[in-house]
């Protein structure tokens, strides 16, 4: 059954779902708790950049962390999860999905909400380490929607994967990219737009015969990129169909691992549709928490752990044994 009551409280300002979710992702600051890269080549002459980090202590257990859109392995809520694992004894891989590390991936494709290939193509690479026996992963957003695909779609996952984490998940990705065109969300559909366009302007110097000058001027809302590119690099037939088949919600009730979602009810980025509360409530594994506060990824707690972080070691406690020094 899903996690119904919720003691989450943050302070008055931060009740207020658009101030914790600018704050959060703007103003918090997390001290780099040190990173190692690697570079791990994939099949099809692309790349991905993996930033690592390590538990004081050697251990069995790794947390793989998937950011948000136009995120990367920098930013403070995975800086933020990082810390409070390796606090625990969990080592850390932090993900850049492709042409998200600061240097353009090598293909015309790149990233999008349901590319579970490359997430299992991480795990993969991991276990050849022969160094883990628990591997977790903790997806934010866009990130949180490929962990829950991953783990109700794949049917050959690894025995290794022993739980997942999903943060602000747009379950839905079709009824989210709806409530991203509300007028109050405009600010952020600008700013995504921006950076998505300033990124495929860049690949354009690679693949001119795909990306036109004309295509630039058809994305005038957000949803219109994925029509124009999204969709097109990755084998879809438009945004409709990536948002249909991307989504994770069809895929939740086939997930058998322990598996948490913390989605807040004043996350403007999420809708109905994206609280999967019939799918928790007769399932054994799926736990949902929908706390009145929190934003979209903007968990705001005291010294500067925020509630997600500490949340997903009490799951895991609970959850799987001999992780870390939980």
């Amino acid at each position: 059954m899903p996690i119904a009551s919720s003691n989450y409280n943050p302070p008055l300002l931060f009740k207020n779902g658009h101030f914790a979710t600018i704050y959060s992702g703007l103003i918090r600051e997390v001290e780099n708790p040190g990173q190692e890269r690697e570079r791990v080549e994939l099949d099809d002459g692309d790349f991905i950049d993996i930033d690592w980090s390590f538990a004081k202590q050697q251990n069995n257990t790794v947390a793989i962390l998937l950011h948000g859109l136009e995120g990367n392995a920098q930013r403070p809520y995975i800086l933020g999860a990082a810390k409070a694992f390796l606090n625990a004894g969990i080592d850390i891989c932090a993900v850049n999905f492709r042409g998200c590390s600061g240097e353009p991936n090598r293909l015309y494709r790149s990233y999008h909400s349901g590319v579970t290939d490359d997430l299992d193509r991480i795990i993969r690479h991991i276990l050849q380490t022969d160094k883990y026996e628990n591997i977790i992963i903790k997806g934010f957003s866009l990130g949180g929607n490929v962990t829950l695909k991953y783990l109700g779609s794949y049917d050959d996952i690894p025995k290794e994967v022993k739980a997942g984490i999903a943060v602000s998940v747009p379950c839905s990705l079709f009824h989210s990219m709806l409530a991203l065109h509300e007028t109050e969300n405009y600010l952020y559909a600008r700013r995504f737009k921006k950076h998505l366009l300033g990124k495929l302007r860049e690949k354009q110097h690679f693949y001119p015969e795909k990306i036109r000058n004309e295509d630039f001027n058809k994305v005038r809302l957000l949803r219109d990129f994925d029509d124009i590119y999204t969709a097109k690099a990755h084998g879809f037939l438009d945004g409709l169909d990536y948002y249909e088949r991307a989504s994770s919600l069809p895929h939740l009730e086939n997930i058998n691992v322990p598996t948490y979602i913390l989605n807040a009810q004043n996350d403007s980025f999420l809708c109905e549709e994206c609280y999967p509360v019939p799918i928790a409530e007769n399932h054994s594994e799926v736990y949902l928490e929908i706390p009145k506060y929190g934003g979209h990824v903007g968990f705001y707690d005291t010294n500067n752990l925020y509630y997600n972080e500490h949340r997903a070691l009490k799951f895991l406690k609970e959850k799987v044994k001999n992780a870390g020094s939980i």
